[in-house]
């Protein structure tokens, strides 16, 4: 018998013996934490790691930060900026499955699910979505929205998650869009309000009590209640209940990485932690792949270009710009009005300055090279973007 099967089989031995000395049958999984950035301090995420850790043997919790007095793994990162450096190597490495941080610049196209526990009923919800934008187009993002609350709700374990629309601005668009996509093939299963009209289209009762697994809202409604499912009973500086904001979901996107709020109190980080180990053993970025698949075989493409058609003024002012040579974009200028970032990057192409949009911590961001900073605000400023 070689050595690699002796070893395969040992293993398993180990975690069968692991199973049944702990009573959690399942695949181990690492879950990184960054511990720089929270306002109550880096006492306070370690806290927090070590009550995960303690609480589920089947997750190995590792932190990425300075050297701390703990008995958990620690990757050594001194800064903010060289904390998310090394949490990418470990997550494309293999080395880690997926990542707890703050303030995470993620890509236009990808943003955050929350999962919090309603007050009403003490039921679980997904919020759907609460950082990031999906899309620059209000209807659009929260169709896209659905689809990762979607894919969020089947990696933690629901076959058929039930799915209602928050009764915000493009509700109804956005109700219209899922059941032509629903009647092109693709299993969504809507819920009925708990009030007496009924309908998809969610109340605020329906907030309070967890009427579906998946709440549809956008993003920056998403981020509010958030904060208020989770700080409401502590005056809002410390965020005491849920389990953040929840994993970054995007067509093509692969990489599980989970925000928390810089006033993330130890219980949230700790459910983070276990919410990312969740996801990381049910294969989101795998469940992920599938559900678009299966939308983009029901025509989510075409129903996402029917609600841009409908912007006429925009159609008609549209203007096809080439990019200059792609350069490194660490700079980033913010104060750019979602609705008109798309249009500030192709300014700054237009005026020979390679520029991409992305999601900061507090609102939409236009990123160029740390050099050209300067250049690109006073071009903008001049185009009436930023102030």
């Amino acid at each position: 018998m070689s050595e690699n099967i002796k070893s395969m089989i040992g293993k398993v031995f180990s975690d069968i013996a692991d199973a049944i000395e702990t009573g959690q049958f399942g695949q181990k999984v690492t879950v990184g934490i960054t511990v720089l950035g929270s306002e109550h301090g880096v006492d306070n995420v370690i806290k927090g790691a070590e009550l995960a850790q303690k609480s589920n043997p089947n997750i190995e919790v590792v932190l990425i930060g300075p050297k701390s007095d703990t008995n958990l793994k620690v990757y050594e990162a001194n800064t903010e900026e060289e904390q998310h450096k090394v949490m990418e190597s470990l997550l494309d490495s293999g080395e880690v499955q997926s990542i707890v941080t703050m303030h995470y610049n993620f890509p236009i196209g990808v943003s955050t699910v929350g999962r919090v526990v309603t007050p009403g009923k003490g039921k679980e919800m997904f919020i759907a979505t609460t950082t990031g934008t999906s899309s620059a187009h209000r209807v659009e993002g929260m169709v896209k929205n659905a689809l990762y609350g979607i894919v969020t709700a089947k990696a933690m374990g629901i076959e058929k998650p039930t799915v209602g629309i928050l009764n915000v601005d493009g509700a109804r668009p956005v109700e219209r869009a899922l059941k032509e996509l629903q009647s092109n093939g693709y299993d969504i299963n809507f819920v009925e309000s708990m009030r007496s009209d009924g309908g998809c289209v969610m109340r605020g009762n329906d907030l309070l009590t967890g009427t579906p697994d998946v709440m549809v809202t956008d993003s920056l409604t998403g981020n509010i209640l958030m904060k208020m499912f989770s700080s409401y009973t502590t005056g809002g500086s410390y965020e005491a209940t849920g389990y953040g904001y929840g994993p970054g979901i995007g067509e093509g996107y692969d990489r599980t990485i989970l925000i928390v709020s810089r006033a993330s109190g130890a219980p949230v980080i700790a459910n983070a932690i276990q919410y990312a180990g969740q996801l990381a053993q049910g294969n989101v970025a795998n469940i992920s792949a599938e559900e678009f698949k299966k939308a983009n075989k029901a025509k989510l493409s075409d129903i996402l270009k029917g609600l841009k058609k409908d912007n006429k003024k925009a159609a008609s002012q549209e203007e096809e710009v080439t990019a200059p040579p792609k350069e490194v974009v660490t700079g980033s200028i913010s104060g750019v009005d979602i609705m008109d970032l798309e249009d500030a990057v192709k300014e700054l192409w237009k005026n020979g300055i390679y520029a991409e949009s992305g999601m900061g911590c507090t609102g939409p961001i236009v990123m160029v090279n740390e050099a050209k900073i300067e250049q690109a605000t006073e071009v903008l400023s001049k185009a009436e973007f930023v102030q």
